[in-house]
């Protein structure tokens, strides 16, 4: 397994690249450590797959560095950088069985036969397909020939790096689960670098120990699940991750804090002083629906809302209220009793009230 790292890295499919937009990838430095499982979390066309076919080989990047274990690997083949990739469709050989599948990748290294054996049963016992090894593969499941395409990458022991773009796109949806806690359990017990693409937030948390957020061609946050929901870095961040997203209003300044229509809402001393030395116009506050307080009763410190829809789903109530003009949501527990059309008071509290300039979180400096 190897260290990736991308150093100054930006590519364009233009021959002639005239701005930013014309880059499925702005100039970005990255590093996948060794032996680590990441996701690279973002929607259709944010530069996910570009990056996964960078670091395999299968795309040249227009400027900058990739580099395994410190040593440039631009000019190198994908088999030369010894990376395996698993793609969005299963890759076998229908023809094939299920075990000449997975022994394949090792006969043309020229691995010994008995070694081949060894190793192919020890993969498809992890991947609980030891019934299926004399099969036909075009006889398999969907679920089943992922599962093969999976193991061609895993049964390479020398492997540098195994890349996973969306590969549980064509599974069904209750048995994704089960492969996401399958690819877990791989990953500790080889202890292989893992970079797995998704545009599903689920997918990403429940495979990864660090996620790439990635947004107009940038990763703009790098971190666990829970940093990514609590210290959102970017608002894209704060909206894509979560279910909803965070509430996002746009503000200006105003004594003690920001303000929006009517509504004055007073922010931290260190924050006010940012926004005083700061001349961004582009200047948001967010928090997440779960961190929102509700009361039936005002204080000095709420803001009176209307509520204007109850969502009920089940364990928890998603409600909408609506503040000055600004819609916002809130989480709340099942027994929550609101009808639609009251009055509600809400507060934010400060350690989960974000300020945003210019789309980035503004952090105090230590």
């Amino acid at each position: 397994m190897a260290e990736i790292q991308l150093k100054s890295l930006a590519h364009s499919y233009s021959d002639m690249p005239e701005g930013p937009d014309d880059y499925a990838i702005r100039q970005l430095d990255h590093v996948w450590h060794k032996g680590g499982a990441y996701a690279l979390l973002g929607p259709s066309g944010c530069g996910k797959s570009t990056m996964l076919n960078i670091i395999s080989g299968l795309v040249q990047p227009s400027e900058g560095e990739v580099l395994f274990d410190g040593k440039r690997v631009n000019e190198l083949s994908p088999r030369d950088r010894n990376i395996a990739q698993v793609f969005q469709f299963p890759v076998i050989y229908d023809s094939m069985t299920v075990y000449d599948n997975l022994a394949f990748p090792l006969k043309n290294n020229k691995v010994p036969a008995s070694k081949i054996k060894a190793r192919v049963h020890e993969i498809a016992e992890v991947l609980e397909i030891q019934d299926k090894l004399y099969k036909k593969a075009k006889n398999l499941t969907a679920d089943e020939k992922q599962k093969v395409s999976m193991g061609r990458g895993l049964v390479r022991e020398d492997v540098s790096a195994i890349l996973f773009d969306e590969p549980l796109t064509v599974i069904d949806p209750q048995l994704k689960w089960k492969l996401r806690r399958k690819l877990k359990q791989i990953h500790e017990q080889f202890d292989i670098t893992m970079v797995y693409v998704t545009h599903d937030q689920l997918e990403a948390s429940t495979f990864a120990d660090k996620i790439a957020v990635m947004y107009g061609g940038q990763i703009v946050q790098f971190g666990t699940p829970t940093e990514l929901f609590e210290q959102p870095n970017h608002t894209f961040v704060g909206f894509f991750i979560g279910s909803p997203g965070m509430n996002l209003i746009e503000v200006q300044r105003c004594a003690r804090g920001v303000c929006f229509g009517n509504t004055n809402v007073s922010l931290e001393p260190w924050q006010v002083d940012v926004l005083q030395r700061t001349r961004s116009t582009n200047i948001k506050i967010g928090i997440r629906p779960e961190f929102v307080e509700v009361s039936s009763v005002a204080s000095d410190d709420t803001f009176e809302a209307e509520v204007m829809d109850v969502e009920d789903l089940g364990t928890y109530k998603i409600v909408t209220v609506q503040l000055d003009h600004e819609k916002m949501k809130v989480r709340e527990s099942e027994d929550f009793a609101a009808s639609i059309g009251s009055r509600v008071y809400l507060s934010f509290p400060k350690q989960w009230l974000k300020l945003y300039m210019d789309e980035f979180l503004v952090q105090e400096q230590d």
